[in-house]
């Protein structure tokens, strides 16, 4: 993915600059004209040079006199994805993200992304890995490799291919590695913040210190799931169900080998020749309203099931979100050793 810098242009440049870097852009050709306090201004593809030149335009001329006025963009926090969609759908692929002050804080491929989701992503990182020592007495579980990459790699990227662009990290055990490896993000177009739990928090405790969210939305997962999740259905399944709380969940079957009698004051009134029950087992990723994290107490160890009991007796909607793909939870050795042989299998 190209970075956001290559994309922008000051409005004071002159053609000869502009068609450097629309050639460089390759088949990305599209750069934003952006004025000294980098808002947006104006966008500018080869075309438009073309065009421009067969009418008289010299490549010494400044951008202005080519460059369109009112170019597509998305503001960042407030877009509805039904119009992200529509962008892709229409083939509008390459956009610039818009801060409330109209400055370019991203700029987004949607032939390189999947979607781009409205949501602040929080990886809880802080684990000890105890079931896997000794591969984590001095590597953090969300650092050992699965395939060619850390297992919280596969995380960041698969979310980044989802645009989710805003991560915090919650660490504390060999944190400083986590934050070494990661940095601020950059280097994947994102930004990472980190949450430094000085005393174990549960499994959701630690959102508790954030207070500068960018959206509404906000998903919450282990760092150490390898999953081919699709979180746009995901996000879509939220919206529709009008939902306050989402859970992914992992259906398990088990199989009853005999016949099963279904008994009223010891009458047998039914029986099911060895049926087959489904169960949903909770998957570790969470998406829910901001406001739902008001009910986390400051400072506490607090999980994520204990808030989802809370709100649950406060009349709260809860759903289930029922996982179709593929799920790992990497917490032991076993696992460990599948998703080694799963990586190179399944389709992420």
């Amino acid at each position: 993915m190209k970075k956001i810098r290559e994309h922008l242009i000051p409005s004071h440049a002159q053609l000869k600059d502009a068609l450097v870097q629309l050639d460089a852009l390759g088949k990305d050709a599209i750069l934003f004209a952006v004025n000294e306090e980098q808002q947006l201004v104006g966008a500018l593809t080869d075309g438009d040079v073309r065009r421009a030149l067969l009418k008289g335009v010299t490549i010494n001329d400044p951008i202005q006199t080519v460059y369109q006025s009112k170019p597509k963009f998305i503001r960042k926090g407030e877009h509805d994805l039904k119009k992200i969609i529509a962008f892709r759908e229409g083939h509008f692929q390459i956009l610039p993200v818009l801060d409330k002050d109209d400055r370019v804080v991203n700029v987004i491929n949607l032939s390189e992304m999947r979607s781009y989701l409205p949501i602040d992503a929080i990886i809880m990182a802080g684990g000890r890995g105890e079931r896997l020592k000794p591969l984590t007495n001095t590597t953090p579980k969300p650092l050992l490799k699965i395939g060619d990459k850390p297992i919280m790699e596969h995380n960041v990227d698969r979310l980044a291919l989802y645009g989710i662009d805003d991560f915090w990290i919650s660490v504390n055990y060999l944190g400083e590695q986590i934050a070494d490896y990661f940095g601020s993000g950059s280097l994947k177009n994102i930004q990472i913040q980190y949450l430094w739990e000085n005393q174990p928090l549960g499994t959701i405790g630690a959102v508790s210190q954030i207070n500068n969210l960018t959206h509404d939305y906000v998903l919450i997962t282990n760092s150490d799931i390898l999953t081919n999740l699709d979180y746009e259905h995901f996000y879509l399944d939220f919206i529709d169900q009008d939902a306050d709380f989402s859970v992914v969940t992992i259906p398990y079957q088990v199989r009853i080998p005999y016949a099963v009698l279904e008994s009223q004051d010891n009458a047998i009134v039914s029986f099911k020749e060895k049926p087959t029950y489904t169960y949903y087992s909770n998957g570790g990723i969470y998406l829910m309203k901001k406001s739902m994290l008001d009910f986390i107490p400051k400072n506490t160890f607090y999980n994520a099931t204990d808030l989802m009991e809370q709100l649950i007796k406060r009349g709260k909607k809860v759903v289930s979100y029922p996982l179709a793909g593929y799920w790992l939870d990497v917490g032991n050795p076993e696992d460990f050793n599948k998703a080694q042989h799963d990586i190179t299998q399944i389709k992420f």
